[in-house]
């Protein structure tokens, strides 16, 4: 096992957090959403920073969310926000702090599986299956830039991918 951060990136709705609450048990360690971390910095919920802020305040916490969980002493799980890669600084930190995994699907069971979720201020309104395919297509250069490696999770349970990343992760 090594003792950098497993870090997890994807675009919403691959199973960032799920997979690595997972992971963070089987390690015994302390899990991360940088999300989570964005709120408590924000003081309120993604959804209401994008819409009274701006995603460019959004992004700034996210920035600084990402720095303090690349920052612990102690290796943890980490689960970024889908856009955090695009980042350059993000990219680097994490990349330099941790073993980065890009979980991946297709758009189409992403939007499956987010199904009414009205917490997701990027995909409020319009054709969820398209702009997931949008936002796939203008993040893959990040995830691929900031990714040691990638794992499909369509249609595997989230444990199942747990014990892939956890394979990759653990040499």
């Amino acid at each position: 096992m090594t003792a950098r951060h497993l870090v997890l990136v994807g675009l919403m709705g691959v199973g960032k957090t799920t997979v690595g609450r997972l992971c963070a048990t089987r390690l015994g360690r302390s899990f991360v959403d940088t999300d989570e971390l964005v709120v408590a910095a924000g003081g309120k919920a993604v959804s209401e920073i994008f819409e009274q802020d701006g995603e460019d305040a959004f992004r700034g916490l996210e920035r600084a969310a990402v720095a303090e969980a690349c920052a612990a002493p102690d290796p943890s799980v980490i689960a970024c926000g889908g856009g955090a890669v695009l980042d350059p600084d993000n990219r680097t930190a994490l990349r330099e702090t941790g073993f980065v995994v890009w979980l991946d699907a297709p758009a189409e069971a992403l939007a499956d599986r987010l199904g009414r979720d009205d917490s997701r201020p990027l995909l409020a309104g319009g054709d969820r299956t398209a702009t997931l395919t949008r936002l796939a297509d203008g993040r893959a250069a990040a995830y691929d830039a900031a990714a040691d490696v990638r794992i499909e999770t369509e249609g595997r349970p989230a444990a199942d991918v747990a014990d892939v990343v956890l394979e990759v992760y653990a040499p």
